[in-house]
């Protein structure tokens, strides 16, 4: 299988853990899922470390735990056009490639991103301003 290179703001098809789930003793996710890259670093052992956060239909229980994705980003996304929003407050890690990565329905050979969000330093400075 192919991959793309990690870089924030890259949206994978990943089969995420919510912490529940893993207090449950689940050591993969139920279900796969959008999820958008918001960090990659380079470990000193040469692996990419890649952080995510999922993207869930579910309304957030709190203010400030997950960020709206506005419909024209959704559509950009090839996502439907549901209400959806990217949950910040908790995030999975893993080794790049890992083994939860997913191809998107239709590509069986290689996971392939739905695109970028968008440029995250100018998104987090339009969050931070508003």
């Amino acid at each position: 299988m192919r991959f793309p290179k990690p870089e924030p703001g890259l949206v994978i098809r990943y089969a995420y853990l919510w912490y529940e789930e893993a207090q449950a003793g689940l050591e993969e996710g139920t279900k796969d899922r959008p999820c958008a890259i918001v960090l990659a670093v380079e470990a000193a052992e040469g692996e990419t470390v890649v952080t995510v956060a999922p993207v869930t239909h579910t309304p957030p229980k709190a203010p400030g735990v997950a960020v709206e994705i506005p419909l024209a980003t959704k559509r950009r996304l090839g996502l439907d056009d549901d209400r959806s929003w990217v949950v910040i407050s908790e995030t999975n890690r893993f080794v790049w490639p890992g083994p939860d990565l997913r191809p998107i329905q239709g590509m069986r050979d290689e996971v392939k991103p739905f695109t970028k969000v968008g440029e995250p330093k100018r998104a987090t400075a339009l969050h931070l301003s508003a």
